[in-house]
């Protein structure tokens, strides 16, 4: 059966014309290895936040996503994320989150757990274990990331996190 054009899937239909200037080889998918995540995002003490997917990474133009490790019985001071809408997947470890005006409100999750947090909540994230590492998966619904700390007394005050290397064997700041 003769065709009249060269494509014979009908490729003319479709959104993305082959012979464009941007191919989807190098604009298409990406993979971002587990070991090349960027840590040079802003980060609270106790927290490593690392970056996978954002704007300045990929391209992203509505999503954030990477990992955060909460060290043992750290906490994050009250803050929100503006507009943005995150969700937080437990992988290890016990999470306990307070929200509210004054922090009121309480729930854990643990591995395997889904957390969702709405734009402007105040929230407090903590690792509900003294001993144990929390690790997570972090998704936000914008490629840049904000957060606003807020000057509210959280019903768990956030500590000091020391760190223990030779020269400082009881901890140092």
């Amino acid at each position: 059966m003769p065709h009249d054009h060269p494509h014979p899937h009908g490729d003319h239909d479709h959104p993305h014309d082959p012979s464009d200037a941007t191919p989807w080889k190098h604009d298409g998918v990406r993979v971002v290895p587990g070991n090349q995540l960027d840590g040079n995002v802003p980060s609270t003490p106790g927290m490593d936040r690392k970056a996978a997917i954002n704007f300045a990474r990929v391209g992203a133009q509505k999503l954030w996503a990477g990992t955060v490790t909460i060290h043992a019985n750290a906490k994050t001071g009250a803050h929100h994320h503006g507009p943005l809408e995150s969700v937080i997947y437990v992988v290890k470890g016990r999470a306990r989150m307070r929200w509210g005006e004054h922090l009121e409100f309480t729930a854990e999750a643990g591995p395997g757990d889904f957390i969702y947090v709405p734009p402007f909540v105040p929230h407090q994230e903590i690792n509900a274990s003294a001993t144990e590492v929390l690790e997570c998966v972090l998704c936000r619904s914008d490629g840049q990331a904000v957060a606003v700390n807020l000057d509210i007394e959280p019903v768990e005050k956030p500590e000091q996190v020391l760190w223990v290397d030779p020269t400082h064997p009881n901890g140092g700041v």
